[in-house]
């Protein structure tokens, strides 16, 4: 994944709805073939990035219920203002790009503003420990400031999992989960990046 990438090739897509008002959706590029960043051109997540994959049960988001219920989707990644789906290697987004800016656009014409409300709450345990410890603190303001939002930018996330014994290990979502230049990517951009502002970390892996 190209970390500090700063624009993808996008695809604006003009869609005709019966007599209702449609949104101008963009599609990105991303690094990883197996997925596609839309752009909808409004807010989508208000609580961070949430990711839901097709095995997942009782999903509480109509909208990613929507996306993967069509064959062929995999995963679907909410960001601040995109989403990014993830497909089958044996399809290509010729067969599923139409059908999911069509959920993406029939979501909003009726009248949602936002896909993730502030209201519903991510199920995500902190440690306290962690919180306290300056190591990792400072480990989480590096992701947070010069990592994530280049990451973001691919359509995907970085989120810190653990530290121990010099060894920082991460949690890739989105387009970044399973993308072929992701080890690349850790190696050389996040793990030098961490390496130089935080002494003592020694490398990073990805959970």
């Amino acid at each position: 994944m190209r970390l500090l990438a700063s624009q993808g090739f996008l695809n604006k897509q003009n869609l005709i709805c019966n007599n209702r008002e449609t949104n101008m959706i963009e599609t990105e590029q991303t690094p990883n073939p197996d997925t596609l960043k839309f752009l909808p051109g409004k807010k989508v997540s208000e609580i961070g990035p949430l990711e839901f994959l097709k095995k997942d049960k009782n999903i509480n988001v109509p909208l990613a219920s929507k996306i993967l219920s069509l064959d062929g989707t995999l995963m679907v990644f909410f960001g601040e203002d995109f989403i990014t789906v993830k497909k089958e290697k044996s399809l290509t987004w010729s067969d599923l790009k139409h059908g999911i800016i069509s959920e993406i656009n029939d979501y909003y014409s009726q009248g949602h503003n936002v896909v993730i409300k502030k209201s519903l709450k991510k199920n995500i345990s902190e440690s306290t420990q962690h919180e306290s410890n300056e190591i990792i603190k400072k480990i989480n303001e590096i992701l947070d400031s010069k990592v994530r939002p280049a990451v973001a930018r691919d359509g995907g996330d970085i989120t810190f999992k653990s530290f121990e014994k010099g060894v920082v290990t991460v949690e890739l979502k989105g387009s970044c989960s399973g993308c072929p230049s992701s080890i690349m990517t850790l190696k050389q951009g996040v793990q030098n990046l961490l390496c130089h502002y935080v002494p003592e970390v020694k490398s990073v892996e990805a959970n």
